[in-house]
């Protein structure tokens, strides 16, 4: 048993599933990584294995079919898989977004209707706030829904959208007309069905093409544009319109304690494959682990990986017992998401040259990690909302 980013609490049935998961990880996820990644595939194959584990089901209510289980569970599942590979973590983490949104604001009749759907893998979830000129001000959102007299029309064009042609069901953040003073309170989320694939998927909607990216690769990254496309008002989340900031805000806690989760796997395996290769390489007549400037290395990427580990339990733990998390989860992504890039390129510093070479998996890690100084929220977006969190707790009084 690995010493690091253990958990002290764990009931019975969190272990059991933590075990399966890591075996899961070990023979189907981590000997496949490398060749699907290099080839920018789609991991089918592994889908169909977490759909078969009832992982999309993971957080859902047993009364819709799911296993119920906490976002703790969730986080640890998230982390054993970006320990094995990073795109895989990102299949189920909209999916458990919109879940999450659907579990606490959905209306009765839309958790019956998608729920156990979801449950069961059938109905695969995505989520959509970013727009190509938007970046962090969501409050600035031009994409609208207009009321016609059989629903909403909506226009407009949403970007980075992580699974956006592998997934059929869209949880949508745009502009409706409430009349509100704040912009924020002029935002409304609409649940979106859509068959997957690219192109012109329904009349008004188009997925065009993947995104090429640095890394994050088999999973896709698309846009998503609307031109006239029409919407039933049974579709707005909640069936209350002006709501949509709220319910996103409370989705992208659930998502941050996520990306926590996913620079904590990627941290993990990074410092795996460090310690092993510095034991297997010698210099000087000696495996280069016997050098103090690499022990000392390893020394603080252990640090490292086990101080974002517990922050981010925290972070979940906290969000469980239904209190506010927005300050540890903004301070769980942050410290998780920068030690996760230090963590990977000192593991690349111990790897030498070797280390440059795609045959080596630090070498993927290394395109991986930055992707979650950005998503989510930047490392300075974070720095925000804590800040602002700790004003409105130490506000002086004087």
């Amino acid at each position: 048993m690995a010493r690091l980013a253990q958990t002290a609490g764990l009931t019975d049935i969190q272990e059991e599933i933590l075990a399966t998961v890591r075996t899961f990880v070990d023979k189907e996820i981590i000997p496949h990584a490398q060749t699907l990644e290099h080839g920018d595939t789609y991991p089918a194959d592994i889908v169909e294995g977490m759909k078969e584990m009832g992982l999309f089901g993971l957080t859902i209510p047993e009364e819709y079919g799911g296993l119920g289980e906490s976002l703790l569970t969730y986080a640890l599942v998230v982390e054993q898989i970006a320990r094995g590979w990073m795109s895989v973590s990102g299949v189920i983490n909209t999916h458990f977004i919109v879940a999450h949104m659907l579990k606490q604001h959905g209306t009765p009749e839309q958790k019956q209707k998608y729920l156990p759907r979801m449950a069961a893998g059938e109905v695969r979830g995505s989520f959509s706030m970013s727009e190509p000129e938007l970046g962090s001000d969501v409050a600035a959102i031009r994409t609208r829904a207009v009321r016609g007299d059989s629903g909403y029309t909506i226009n407009g064009q949403k970007m980075w959208l992580t699974n956006g042609g592998t997934s059929n069901l869209t949880a949508v953040l745009v502009k409706t007309d409430e009349g509100a003073e704040k912009p924020h309170q002029n935002l409304t989320t609409f649940l979106v069905e859509k068959p997957e694939g690219y192109g012109e998927v329904l009349p008004g909607l188009t997925i065009p093409g993947k995104i090429d990216k640095m890394g994050y690769k088999g999973v896709d990254t698309t846009e998503m544009v609307f031109d006239g496309f029409e919407i039933a008002a049974d579709q707005v989340l909640g069936g209350v319109t002006g709501q949509g900031f709220r319910h996103m805000m409370d989705g992208v806690e659930v998502g941050r304690v996520n990306v926590a989760a996913r620079a904590c796997g990627i941290s993990i395996r990074a410092f795996e494959l460090a310690i092993e290769y510095s034991q297997q390489r010698k210099t000087f007549g000696k495996a280069i682990v016997e050098h103090q400037a690499i022990a000392f290395k390893l020394a603080e990427m252990a640090t490292k990986v086990e101080a974002a580990h517990l922050m981010m339990v925290n972070a979940a733990r906290l969000k469980d017992s239904g209190q506010r998390n927005d300050v540890e989860a903004g301070m769980a992504k942050l410290i998780a998401s920068e030690y996760c890039a230090e963590v990977t390129q000192e593991s690349f510093r111990i790897h030498g040259g070797y280390g440059y070479s795609k045959e080596y998996e630090i070498e993927r890690l290394m395109r991986e990690a930055p992707f979650l100084l950005i998503g989510e929220g930047t490392s300075e977006i974070q720095k925000t909302i804590i800040s602002r969190g700790l004003l409105r707790d130490y506000q002086s009084r004087g």
